[in-house]
């Protein structure tokens, strides 16, 4: 319904007292008829979801939909349609034997309707969603009259002593479900009210009440504190339900070159002079980005136990510092849903190992994993220090920046994805190639068809560039076998690299019919190489395809480019190949 425009609906002040007087009066017949677990989901609907728990069922938090329908009717739509269902099914009798002794005249203040009604009905996954569909098309305005119903009676005094929930009880569940049953039952009182004197000529009486009344009380729960005792009854149930060790991995923005892992606001500015990486501050800890404002990459792992030495490989910063909890439960700010709450939900000292990676790369993701565990406070430690954002901040000299051939070829990963094979085969001709790698060159076929099968049978796409042969294989790895690479290098040289969503690598090297070598970069013993290649370190997973590329590019003399994959695509040929 683009264009919708709402209708103006106010409640009758007059009315108000006599209306409170008879919902009061209803009340506990129908509070008495509401079950806990569905009470409970809807009773939580101003709680913010805490890392790693799950509130199935309740009202999901989402930006203000747009105008195409009342805000009531909107709003049932983010509420699971099972919870309606089950709510529906335990109050639908109640309705229609309680009448609700209100007075006359609610609804005179809703516009009219003129003209004939004209209204669609679709297939819904839910009987009250279907119910307030028809109400909304055939009584324009209703459901929102309900919704300022209610939000005038829960301030009114007759009311409010009925939502107050005791704050005896201890139990999360317990709290929740109370909280969410006195307000549904109010709520339904008031609708079934208001739609007496309207009622739907369609659908099901019970289910537009209970409908219209959802969606009203949802809304306002939406603004309304929970009762006083439920802080710390969650608080309980989480940490009931803690376990270690944890790990969660997310993305973050970041502001002013801080990420911050806290239980409260951000710090005031520091400047890291310390270690060039972190500093503690109260109820946490912020760290310094390279990247003034974006994205990065956050792991964090809490643990038990103190995790032993700090490995160094794969990161340019490893700092440790100590830092006090007044409550647990921090979260990396500005992060993804599972980002937060993630610390042990207990006060105390803790102790958090930052890693930092890619701190000084604009072309690359910056990645940072915390690891927290309990520990008495202690001095700063700097396990590593290697960034020159650190050396800087640190006030030191910098050492000699390391040249890093690699970068040549990290758009090898970004455009082939996460599995594949490339060849590079020198000496031979395309079809001497394609008889080693004995093609069914009877029935070619598009790189486009090839890909399609996706691993149904083992392929590759081959195209002559200048003086060497190339082939890819999305997917596949036949060319890491020894013995199809070795009879690929009969005339010549053949090189390949393979890799997978597993982080599993191969890199093969033959000439002249000998395999020279065939290893895990940086996983194995590097043998004996024909090339150059302590400048890579090896070890570094970073950039691990790249690496190998160049060790490809050295060991064939052959170079290869983003125009070279492109001919693989555009003028490539595909074949499956025959078994090894």
């Amino acid at each position: 319904m683009a264009g919708y425009e709402e209708p103006p609906v106010a409640v009758v002040d007059e009315l108000l007292d006599p209306l409170a007087d008879a919902v009061a009066e209803v009340f506990p017949a129908i509070v008495a008829r509401i079950p806990s677990a569905p009470a409970a989901m809807l009773g939580r609907t101003a709680v913010s979801t805490p890392s790693g728990a799950s509130f199935p069922g309740r009202p999901q938090a989402r930006p203000a939909p747009p105008m195409s329908r009342p805000p009531s009717v909107a709003e049932l739509e983010s509420i699971d349609p099972f919870l309606a269902e089950r709510l529906l099914g335990a109050l639908e009798l109640t309705v229609g034997m309680v009448a609700v002794p209100a007075p006359e005249g609610l609804t005179a203040g809703l516009p009219v309707p003129t003209g004939p009604a004209a209204f669609a009905t679709v297939r819904q996954d839910s009987a009250v969603r279907g119910a307030v569909a028809v109400l909304d098309q055939v009584r324009p305005g209703i459901t929102s009259l309900v919704l300022v119903y209610v939000r005038a009676l829960a301030a009114h005094d007759r009311i409010v002593p009925l939502l107050r929930v005791a704050a005896a009880g201890t139990d999360e569940e317990e709290i929740a479900a109370a909280h969410g049953a006195v307000h549904l039952a109010f709520a339904v009182a008031t609708a079934s009210a208001v739609l007496r004197e309207q009622p739907s000529p369609l659908g099901d009486p019970a289910a537009a009440v209970v409908g219209a009344a959802l969606g009203a009380v949802s809304l306002l729960l939406r603004d309304t504190a929970m009762p006083p005792a439920y802080d710390a009854a969650l608080l309980d149930k989480r940490r009931s339900e803690y376990l270690l060790p944890r790990r969660t991995h997310g993305h973050a923005r970041v502001h002013d070159h801080r990420l911050v892992l806290s239980e409260g606001g951000s710090p005031e500015p520091g400047d890291f002079r310390a270690n060039g990486l972190v500093e503690a501050m109260p109820g946490g800890a912020a760290i310094r980005t390279g990247i003034a404002d974006g994205q990065v990459q956050v792991t964090v792992r809490v643990v038990e136990d103190p995790p032993g030495p700090a490995d160094p490989l794969g990161w340019d910063e490893i700092v440790e510092v100590s830092w006090t909890a007044a409550r647990g439960l921090a979260s990396v700010l500005d992060g993804q849903d599972h980002l937060r709450e993630v610390t042990p939900p207990w006060p105390g000292d803790y102790r958090l190992r930052v890693h930092a990676r890619n701190r000084d790369d604009e072309d690359e993701t910056e990645h940072y994993e915390l690891v927290v565990w309990s520990a008495a406070s202690a001095a700063a430690v700097v396990h590593k220090r290697s960034d020159r954002l650190g050396y800087r901040l640190r006030g030191e000299e910098a050492p000699p920046e390391r040249p890093k051939p690699e970068a040549a070829y990290r758009w090898v990963r970004k455009q082939l994805g996460e599995a594949a094979t490339i060849t590079v085969v020198t000496g031979s001709t395309l079809d001497e190639v394609l008889q080693a790698c004995r093609a069914d060159t009877e029935n070619p076929l598009s790189p486009k068809d090839l890909a399609r099968e996706f691993g149904l049978r083992a392929g590759a796409v081959v195209a002559e560039a200048d003086d060497a042969v190339l082939l890819l294989e999305t997917n596949g790895w036949q060319a890491s076998r020894p013995e199809l690479l070795t009879a690929l290098s009969a005339r010549g040289k053949a090189a390949s690299m393979f890799w997978n969503v597993n982080a599993l690598t191969r890199l093969s090297l033959a000439e002249s019919g000998r395999l020279i070598a065939g290893f895990e970069p940086g996983l194995e013993r590097t043998p004996e190489l024909p090339v150059e290649w302590e400048d890579l370190d090896l070890r570094d997973y970073r950039d691990r395809v790249a690496k190998a590329m160049v060790l490809v590019e050295r060991f064939t003399q052959r170079s290869l480019t983003p125009a070279d994959l492109e001919r693989l695509h555009t003028e490539g040929v595909g074949y499956h190949l025959g078994e090894f």
